[in-house]
């Protein structure tokens, strides 16, 4: 394929073609060369993949390996105070979303039961009620509030602290670790610091949990006696960050995106029956977990480029997501439209375990919240709200709303 753009030196992320578009050098780059080479910070030469199709390829080949420990993971971005690095990173126990199979396949086996359809569809009258109290608080507070400090943060981690036996009162400290951990430039000593405090603590609540299990998820893995107490505290780390990082910016970001629509926000109020339908419309096209990277491990042919072995692969779900080849006018937000296919979850044996649970959260944070309070609106200028643009998992820090009536 001809190239017609110049190959990105790092990873573009300014998003200057607004809040919820890809930066334009990445869609440059999706029509002229969906599977393209990038340089480095440190001088690498490996890859960026945009296009769907490619995308898609990419993820459901285990070649394209998610390990951290038998290769260098080159890094697109400059992080401050990061060594160049010259040994792969130890393998994390329990972190299954960096493992291959048979490692990914024995730990995820042992969670897959708990995140069913089915147990997810018995949760979900509990997760509405929860959505409603929340509204309630937030109905008592006079406008302006901050959303996110308000509700679309406060639902996931009640509903992911209830299910995997994790004491709400500690969110305060998980929460504020969980957001440092995710950011971006974060300097590496504040990064591990956050990161080894949040598995401190999660690893005495595990072996608690191990000496006197309870009724929830982590007491239930914490009885599988070949699960060591670094596994068990490897995956409860995972749960519990992917478990209110994403619904939460989710639920924030989307009440941005149908405020900054007002006919789609209107044709949603007017027929609730559109709601799921509109829920993988915002999944698709505000795609909040975005890059995610792969190590190839022999020479792979993708998308009429050679990868060769070694190279740090960048995918752009995000990009995958918007690409005209697969949806019609992919950069109009569209509640009507059939969404089906995204890869906001993302694909093949990495698929996102937790899917299930955050439409349901999202569905009934988002029917809530449109229901109860009918004239909601930005309390500042769209572009004054601080967006995520520093941080793993794209969102917004503050969303502050306001309101002339609330509803039942």
């Amino acid at each position: 394929m001809s190239q017609t753009v110049p190959i990105p030196h790092g990873l573009p992320m300014e998003r200057d073609a607004g809040p919820f578009d890809p930066p334009r050098q990445i869609t440059r780059l999706r029509e002229a060369r969906p599977v393209s080479p990038m340089v480095f910070p440190d001088g690498h030469e490996g890859w960026l993949v945009t296009g769907y199709d490619a995308v898609r390829q990419l993820m459901a080949d285990t070649r394209f390996s998610s390990r951290q420990d038998i290769g260098i993971l080159h890094v697109p971005y400059e992080t401050p105070g990061m060594p160049e690095q010259t040994e792969p990173s130890p393998q994390v126990p329990g972190l299954f979303i960096s493992m291959d199979p048979p490692d990914h396949t024995r730990l995820r086996r042992m969670l897959t039961g708990a995140f069913t359809v089915k147990r997810m569809k018995q949760l979900e009258e509990h997760i509405i009620d929860i959505a409603e109290r929340q509204l309630d608080e937030m109905a008592r507070l006079p406008p302006p509030v901050d959303l996110v400090k308000e509700f679309a943060l406060p639902v996931p981690s009640l509903v992911i602290c209830e299910l995997l036996g994790v004491p709400y009162a500690d969110r305060d400290n998980f929460q504020a670790n969980s957001a440092k951990f995710l950011v971006k430039d974060q300097p590496l000593d504040e990064k591990m610091a956050a990161y080894i405090a949040l598995t401190t603590y999660l690893s005495e609540l595990v072996t608690r949990k191990r000496a006197a299990p309870g009724e929830d998820m982590l007491s239930d893995l914490a009885r599988h006696d070949d699960l060591t107490i670094e596994e068990l505290t490897g995956i409860a780390f995972l749960l519990l960050l992917a478990g209110h990082e994403t619904t939460a910016n989710m639920l924030a970001l989307g009440t941005f995106a149908l405020l900054e629509h007002p006919e789609q926000l209107a044709e949603l109020r007017a027929d609730p029956d559109l709601m799921p339908g509109a829920v993988e419309e915002l999944l698709r096209y505000l795609s909040i977990a975005d890059i995610f990277y792969r190590y190839a491990t022999e020479d792979i042919e993708l998308g009429g480029e050679t990868i060769n072995k070694g190279s740090t692969v960048v995918v752009s779900l995000l990009a995958a997501n918007r690409d005209p080849r697969k949806y019609d006018d992919p950069d109009a937000l569209d509640i009507r439209r059939n969404a089906r296919g995204h890869l906001s979850f993302g694909h093949g044996i990495h698929q996102c375990l937790g899917q299930q649970l955050a439409r349901i959260e999202m569905r009934a944070g988002f029917e809530g919240l449109l229901r109860r309070f009918p004239t909601l609106k930005l309390a500042i200028p769209a572009d004054e709200v601080k967006l995520r643009t520093d941080m793993n998992i794209y969102g917004v820090h503050e969303l502050p709303v306001t309101w002339t009536e609330t509803a039942r």
